[in-house]
C-alpha cells in the first residue's frame, strides 16, 4: 500500500511518495515558471502543473521500482485562488491564468465593495488577503475585459481541482479551497448568493464541495498514458495549500502555531473559530479536519523573494547558489552594514500600509558588497515575519518554541537569524518543507479508510535542529525592528505615489 501526495506551489511541484506509515520513500521536484506581462499580473501554465505531474510522477516511480498497481491514493495540495476557466466540453479556455499573487483586478473589488460593506464581507469570509487576489473578482475582470470567452465557461477550477479534473475528468473542490474564494461563509460552509450577485458571477461555475478526504473519481485510461498512474487509482479531493500544509506542520492541534517558509512566507494557527480581525485582517481558509480553520499572517514573497536574489545576484553560483549564499551572509554582521531589505517584490498584505508597497533595497553605498545585500535579503524577510508574528500574538498566545517548514528552513544561518529575530527557540523537524506533501498524504490515508482521524500526524515529527536565540543579537535585532518598520511605511506611501495615474 503506497500513497503519492502532490504540493503543486507558486514556483513548481513536489511530489513524494509515502508507505503505509506515512515515511517518505522517494520525492522530487519540478519546477515551473511564473509569468509577469504586466505589473500586479501574475500568471502561470495550467498545462505546466500538468506537465510537472506526470514527470514527477515518473521519476518517482523509476526511484523506487514500485508498480503503480500498488497506488492506492494519491491527493493533491495546490495553491489558492486559481481561477482556470473550462466550457461545457471541458476545454480549458485560457493557456495562461491569474494565480494566488495576480492583483490585477483592483477596479473590479472596488465596485463590488460600493454594493458590499467591505467589512461586513470580510467577517464572513475571512479573506484577508489584498481583496483583488481573490477568485470572485478576478472573475469580475475576465467576465468584463473578456466578455465572449467569459460566455462560454461552464466552470472554473482551482490549481489541485485542475489536475484532479486531468486525472480523472471529473469537477470538484473542497471546503479549504472554496474558502478562498471571495464569497464562502466560513460560518455556515457555503457559497453566499448575495456576494455573487453584487459580483453579477453566477453560482452555477463553481464546483461542488466536498470533504477534502472525499474520492471525487478514478484515474483515466488517457491520463495514466501521460502521467504513469494505473487506470482506477482512486483520487481523493485535496486540498489548498494553506490547509495541508498546517495539517502536515501541527496537525489538528487547536493553538498550534508554526512558520511556513515556503515560496510565500506565513504564520498560521489552528482553531475551532476563525480568528477574525477587521482591521488588522488575518487571512482564514477552511483546515482540512472539519470544523477547523487555519488563520495566518503572510508576505507573498519570501522565498521568492530570496530566489530572486539569487537568479538576479547569484546566477552564477549553479545548483549550490543557496549554500553559497548563505556562506557569504554569514561572514556579514547583523544589520547587513545599514543595509535594508524589503521582501515585498510580489506586492503588500493587508499588514502594509498600502497594497502598492514594492521591494527595494534602502542604506547602499559605494562599499555595500554582494554579501551584504544576501544578508540583508535575508533579514528583511525575518523582520517582516516578525510584525507578522507580533500581529498574530494579539490573538494567540505564541509558544516560546516555534517550528519551521518549508524550504527554508534547511537554512542553518537563516534559522539561527529568525531565532535571534524573534526572540525564541525555532525548531526544525524530519518533515522540513513537506508539512503541505505529508498533509495530501495524510488525505490519502483517510480517503482510502487506513485512518480514521489525522491524530497521528504530529507522531511523525522528529527534532533535528533547535536554535536559540543569542543575547546580543536579539538586542540588535529589537533595534533594527522600528527603522525596518518606519522604511516599510514609506515604501508603501511611495508605492501609492508612483501608482497614481
Amino acid at each position: 500500500m503506497y500513497f503519492i501526495s502532490y504540493d503543486l506551489g507558486t514556483g513548481g511541484v513536489k511530489a513524494s511518495i509515502y508507505n503505509r506509515e506515512l515515511m517518505t520513500l522517494a520525492k522530487c521536484f519540478i519546477e515551473y515558471p511564473t509569468y509577469y506581462p504586466c505589473d500586479g499580473w501574475h500568471e502561470q501554465r495550467p498545462e505546466d502543473w500538468w506537465k510537472g505531474i506526470c514527470q514527477s510522477t515518473h521519476s518517482l516511480l523509476e526511484q523506487t521500482g514500485i508498480d503503480s498497481r500498488e497506488i492506492v491514493c494519491v491527493a493533491l495540495s495546490g495553491h489558492s485562488l486559481v481561477t482556470v476557466p473550462i466550457d461545457c466540453e471541458k476545454n480549458v479556455l485560457l493557456d495562461q491564468v491569474p494565480i494566488w499573487s495576480d492583483s490585477r483586478a483592483s477596479t473590479q473589488a472596488e465596485r463590488f465593495f460600493r454594493a458590499i460593506d467591505e467589512t461586513e464581507w470580510y467577517m464572513r469570509t475571512g479573506n484577508g488577503f489584498p481583496t483583488p487576489c481573490y477568485s470572485l473578482f478576478k472573475l469580475m475582470w475576465l467576465k468584463e475585459n473578456h466578455p465572449e470567452l467569459f460566455s462560454r465557461v461552464d466552470k472554473i477550477l482551482g490549481s489541485k481541482d485542475y489536475i484532479n479534473f486531468r486525472l480523472t475528468g471529473e469537477v470538484f473542490t473542497d471546503p479549504s479551497y472554496a474558502s478562498g474564494f471571495g464569497a464562502y461563509d466560513l460560518h455556515q460552509h457555503q457559497l453566499i448568493p448575495a456576494f455573487l450577485d453584487a459580483a453579477d458571477i453566477p453560482q452555477s461555475i463553481f464546483p461542488d464541495i466536498v470533504p477534502s478526504h472525499q474520492i471525487i473519481g478514478k484515474v483515466t485510461a488517457e491520463a495514466s498514458v501521460q502521467c504513469g498512474l494505473a487506470v482506477g487509482t482512486p483520487v481523493a479531493c485535496g486540498g489548498v495549500d494553506n490547509a495541508c500544509m498546517a495539517l502536515g506542520a501541527v496537525g489538528t492541534v487547536p493553538g498550534k502555531v508554526y512558520v511556513s517558509l515556503g515560496s510565500s512566507s506565513w504564520i498560521p494557527v489552528n482553531s475551532e473559530q476563525p480568528v477574525l480581525d477587521a482591521r488588522r485582517r488575518p487571512y482564514v481558509f477552511a483546515h482540512i479536519q472539519e470544523n477547523m480553520y487555519t488563520s495566518a499572517y503572510s508576505i507573498f514573497a519570501g522565498g521568492s523573494s530570496l530566489r530572486w536574489i539569487r537568479e538576479t545576484l547569484c546566477s552564477e553560483l549553479g545548483k549550490d547558489a543557496y549554500a553559497a549564499m548563505d556562506q557569504m551572509a554569514e561572514q556579514v554582521p547583523v544589520g547587513a552594514n545599514g543595509v535594508f531589505f524589503n521582501p515585498s517584490l510580489a506586492g503588500g498584505t493587508r499588514q502594509d500600509k498600502s497594497p502598492n508597497i514594492r521591494g527595494a533595497f534602502i542604506g547602499m553605498h559605494l562599499g555595500t558588497t554582494r554579501a551584504d545585500l544576501i544578508r540583508a535579503g535575508l533579514e528583511g524577510i525575518a523582520l517582516n515575519l516578525k510584525t507578522s508574528l507580533e500581529a498574530l500574538s494579539e490573538h494567540v498566545a505564541i509558544d516560546t518554541e516555534l517550528m519551521f517548514c518549508g524550504g527554508g528552513s534547511k537554512s542553518k544561518i537563516w534559522m539561527q537569524m529568525f531565532a535571534d529575530v524573534f526572540n525564541c527557540n525555532i525548531t526544525k523537524t524530519n518533515v522540513d518543507q513537506d508539512a503541505a506533501s505529508l498533509g495530501a498524504a495524510a488525505i490519502c490515508a483517510r480517503a482510502c479508510g487506513l485512518w480514521s482521524s489525522y491524530d497521528l500526524v504530529p507522531t511523525l515529527h522528529k527534532v533535528e535542529n533547535v536554535y536559540h536565540p543569542m543575547a546580543q543579537n536579539i538586542v540588535s535585532y529589537a533595534a533594527l525592528l522600528p527603522k525596518f518598520q518606519h522604511i516599510c511605511g514609506i515604501l508603501s506611501d511611495l508605492g501609492d505615489y508612483l501608482a497614481e495615474t
